[in-house]
């Protein structure tokens, strides 16, 4: 798959010194969070939004739709796409190593994603081989639990996380963002996780506001 298949970018207004990577959740497309997040970066920050392959999804009845990776079952401890999130995984990874090949340090790029997009995040960031500045998990759950701590890059373990998911979620339910957190905490040294009362599988004013920070706290001025 081509780094370039299908990314919406937005480039900084001001000189360009760091990245911000963002995936979607199922069926959308990278237009979905483009202007969201432009809106909450770091005025030096370029973003990228890729939009996921269309291919068969097996929770859905096997019609295709834009997936990172197939989803097999809603039961969180049931069966999982290894090789779809391994193939998803490495692309993530391209597109980090081509970042860093145009000049933006690893330590300045963030990585995030929503639902089925922030699962991906968590997963690629935790086995990426060089440092990142942060990573933004909103909604989502983290895929292949049972492989870590084996599976975690010791260039990751102290990377800041803000993992945030609605009380009323009824796609991913609260419970499974609470679980992938108590997972996360023990795998991690600056993971914090935020429940948002009446929010569902969405965002709010709220949540944003405290990714804005969290991404002016991860990629100061240089």
């Amino acid at each position: 798959m081509s780094t370039h298949l299908n990314n919406v970018v937005i480039n900084p207004k001001d000189k360009h010194s760091a990245t911000i990577i963002f995936l979607h959740g199922l069926g959308d497309t990278g237009h979905g969070w483009a202007s969201t997040i432009a809106q909450i970066k770091p005025s030096f920050a370029k973003c990228i939004c890729p939009t996921a392959p269309r291919m068969p999804v097996t929770l859905n009845g096997g019609f295709e739709m834009p997936s990172w990776f197939d989803l097999l079952t809603l039961d969180a401890s049931g069966p999982e796409d290894a090789n779809g999130i391994r193939r998803a995984t490495e692309w993530i990874h391209s597109l980090l190593d081509e970042e860093i090949k145009n000049g933006i340090p690893s330590n300045r790029i963030v990585l995030g994603g929503f639902s089925q997009g922030g699962g991906l995040a968590l997963h690629a960031a935790l086995r990426y081989q060089q440092p990142l500045a942060g990573l933004l998990a909103f909604s989502c759950w983290l895929p292949l639990h049972k492989e870590y701590p084996a599976a975690l890059a010791e260039a990751n373990k102290n990377v800041p996380i803000l993992q945030c998911h609605g009380d009323i979620d009824p796609i991913v339910p609260c419970q499974w963002g609470r679980l992938s957190a108590e997972i996360l905490s023990r795998l991690t040294t600056k993971h914090e996780f935020k429940v948002y009362k009446g929010m569902m599988h969405s965002s709010n004013p709220e949540e944003l506001r405290d990714a804005r920070d969290f991404l002016a706290k991860c990629l100061p001025s240089v």
